[in-house]
Parts: structure tokens; C-alpha cells; sequence
């Protein structure tokens, strides 16, 4: 895997198919992951260097940007984001929970890597549009202070992209939460 990410989500199927293609063919990147995700929407991660991962996003946007929902070019994204997409994060000692939602499968991710940057904090998990109608939210916990950092700074950099949409951060949850999380 190179050292950048990057991702479209298309409203349909057939355009988001038409951007990988299109993606593929302009960089040399790898598709990490390219599916049909709720509601029926499109969405493609890809890596590779990132002057290649920027033109291939690009050419995508560029050729079927009418039915672009959202997409996020990462240089340098967190080594924590892995885990939590697929689940294989362990986490020793739950603290805080910090729950944040958004409209798209490609804004969660930028809102993980901008959580782990920001604060001391493990990221737990990273639900992407599944059974959620293309919504998507993350899992975070640290320290109280930590996990309320990282979701204001989330909820700042979001805002612009109008694709924030919820978040709490509970302070000290009960281990039933906890056992139905981790």
C-alpha cells in the first residue's frame, strides 16, 4: 500500500464503477476496496503516492462529478484508520466514548484520521454506510478531555463540508455499553 489514500462515493452503481475504472487506467493506484454500500451508493478507497492518488481522484471527479456525493484525498493518514474500517481494533482500557456521525462514507473516514491526529485517542470503529441509508459514524475512546477535543475539532472541519451531522461524547459509559461495543 503507498503511503496515500484516497475515495469517491457516487450515487450510483454504474458511475462508481466507472470511476474506479477511470481511476485505474489515469495512476498507478491500488483499489483497496470498491463495493455497493446503503443506499445503493457507490464507494471506492484507493492508495498509492500521492501525486497518484490526487490525479486519479481528480479524473473521476472530472468525468463523473454529476453524481459525486463526497471524496477525500489523505497523504499521510493515521495507521489507526485500518483497524477500525474492518474491525480489528483492540482496545485495553475503554474510557470516554465518542460517537460521531455523518451524511457520507467518505467524510467519516477524513473525520477519523483528524480525530486520531488530534488528540490521544483509539479509534474502535468505523461503520461505512452499512445498513445505515449512506450515513456512517465512528467509535472513539481516551481520556474525557482527549475525546472531547478530537469530536470539536471533527465537528470544525466537517462543518465546512456541510457532511457533519451528530456527535456525544459520554463521559463514562456503563460496561453494557461496552460490552455490545468492543
Amino acid at each position: 500500500m503507498g503511503k496515500s489514500i484516497g475515495m469517491i462515493e457516487y450515487t450510483t452503481v454504474s458511475a462508481g464503477i466507472k470511476a474506479v475504472d477511470t481511476m485505474v487506467k489515469t495512476s498507478a493506484v491500488e483499489v483497496i476496496e470498491a463495493q455497493v454500500v446503503c443506499p445503493g451508493k457507490y464507494i471506492a478507497l484507493i492508495s498509492g503516492e500521492l501525486s497518484a492518488v490526487k490525479a486519479a481522484v481528480e479524473a473521476s471527479v472530472s468525468l463523473c462529478g454529476n453524481k459525486l456525493i463526497d471524496k477525500f484525498v489523505l497523504g499521510n493518514p493515521h495507521e489507526a484508520i485500518f483497524p477500525a474500517i474492518y474491525g480489528t481494533t483492540q482496545v485495553e482500557n475503554p474510557r470516554a466514548l465518542g460517537v460521531c456521525e455523518t451524511y457520507s462514507a467518505a467524510s467519516i473516514i477524513v473525520a477519523a484520521d483528524v480525530a486520531a491526529k488530534t488528540a490521544m485517542v483509539d479509534l474502535i470503529e468505523l461503520r461505512i454506510a452499512r445498513g445505515m441509508c449512506g450515513k456512517s459514524y465512528m467509535l472513539i475512546t481516551g481520556e474525557v478531555a482527549a475525546v472531547e477535543a478530537a469530536i470539536e475539532k471533527v465537528k470544525k472541519d466537517l462543518a465546512e463540508t456541510g457532511m457533519f451531522l451528530d456527535s456525544e461524547v459520554i463521559a463514562s459509559p456503563d460496561m453494557k455499553i461496552w460490552k455490545t461495543i468492543l
